[in-house]
């Protein structure tokens, strides 16, 4: 709390742009001022944090622990993972920053933090992904299969997932054990990388930078969704989609090609 308060105090007396974490910080002293019902919570889990990793281990595992799980056992298992690796929160921060360029509903930061669940499902997954990198892979499972009935994503934590990445609404978004999702992605609701039956290996897609893929769309087998295509809402897509292309339909066609600076994840465009 002290901290916190000496970090917002300096940035108003020389009126700097104050860090990312520390912007959460500021955020969560004014709105615990005025919201005495939230005032506990967040005290609790982001001004009384010592660290910025802190901050997200205790918010994540405050969630998750209403599946009767121990949650001081999973704070320290999240911050553990956290402090071994400094590029999870790294790509925490992007995933932060993209949702609030790109979902106009956005409120900010603190608001990302505390209830979205497609951010702390893409969270959890990061977490999971590492511990399954490190051969903890019972643990990565069971924390996939938890983060998923508690938020309702269901992602893999094979899976390869870039930053910058937005779940939006994060409702019935399933990602497969192979799939890959690079940077500068936007996912909505009811969205499925999946595979197409018993194949065993590599056979989820492959989606790069700067894709879109609306609303209720399914994605199946090993193909590639290209860099800045877009994917409309409640397609199916078969075979590979090229790059800056507009994909409708089921199965999904092409219907517009677009310019090559065009980033269909930026500008969540979703009529076609």
């Amino acid at each position: 709390m002290r901290l916190a308060q000496t970090i917002c105090d300096d940035a108003r007396r020389d009126d700097l742009a104050l860090p990312l974490w520390d912007t959460i910080r500021c955020k969560a002293m004014d709105v615990a001022a005025r919201e005495p019902l939230l005032r506990e919570m967040l005290e609790r889990d982001v001004l009384a944090a010592t660290c910025d990793a802190c901050i997200l281990a205790r918010v994540l595992s405050r969630r998750l622990s209403t599946a009767s799980v121990d949650g001081a056992l999973l704070e320290e298992i999240f911050l553990d993972t956290l402090r071994r690796d400094a590029g999870v929160l790294e790509r925490t921060e992007s995933d932060l920053r993209a949702v609030l360029e790109r979902d106009p509903a956005s409120e900010g930061y603190l608001h990302t933090l505390l209830n979205l669940k497609g951010f702390h499902a893409l969270q959890s997954y990061r977490i999971a992904n590492r511990l399954w990198r490190d051969e903890r892979r019972e643990l990565a499972l069971w924390l996939s299969n938890l983060a998923g009935l508690v938020f309702g994503p269901d992602i893999h934590p094979a899976a390869t997932l870039g930053c910058g990445i937005m779940l939006d609404h994060g409702a019935g978004i399933v990602i497969g054990e192979t799939a890959v999702v690079e940077h500068d992605v936007s996912l909505m609701q009811g969205v499925t990388l999946g595979g197409t039956g018993k194949v065993s290996g590599d056979r989820h897609p492959k989606v790069r930078r700067g894709v879109m893929i609306g609303a209720g769309a399914t994605v199946l087998g090993n193909i590639e969704i290209g860099a800045g295509a877009r994917v409309a809402a409640g397609s199916v897509v078969l075979r590979d989609v090229p790059a800056h292309t507009t994909v409708a339909g089921v199965p999904a066609e092409v219907v517009r090609i677009h310019a090559a600076e065009d980033m269909p994840a930026f500008d969540m465009r979703q009529d076609i």
